[in-house]
């Protein structure tokens, strides 16, 4: 997966300012494309943020509505993890429903933050490279 240094930042600065509470958000592509060109912060509604993230329904519907006038995907849901490495857990392996998706995860529990790329399908763990560009 690559990523501009720029969003790279951007990640890190939004797990960062959410910690202790895990951060949330999506990068996003022109319609077809993988690149990603825009990250977008959402908003953690777990219940426990310190262990979890959750996006709110409500949130997802106005992101995907304006996705679409804008002719863009999501490429890879991203979280951070607060205390461990950037390595799913059993949480994210057994939550992973959207084939072919990336699911980035920056732990902020490292200085520099470590920022890791993977795909998951049917509970498999397949790490990505991360390219920086």
């Amino acid at each position: 997966m690559e990523l501009t240094a720029t969003l790279r930042d951007e990640i890190v600065a939004h797990a960062r300012e959410e910690h202790p509470g895990e951060a949330c958000g999506v990068l996003v592509a022109p319609m077809g494309h993988e690149f990603p060109m825009r990250f977008i912060r959402m908003v953690n509604a777990a219940a426990d943020t310190t262990r979890f993230y959750e996006f709110q329904a409500e949130d997802l519907l106005a992101l995907f509505r304006d996705l679409d006038v804008r002719g863009e995907d999501v490429v890879a849901l991203v979280h951070s993890h607060t205390a461990t490495e950037a390595y799913p857990s059993g949480v994210d392996i057994n939550g992973a429903v959207h084939m072919g998706m990336y699911y980035v995860i920056v732990s902020t529990a490292s200085d520099p933050a470590e920022v890791r790329a993977y795909r998951i399908e049917g509970g498999a763990v397949l790490e990505q490279e991360v390219q920086i560009v």
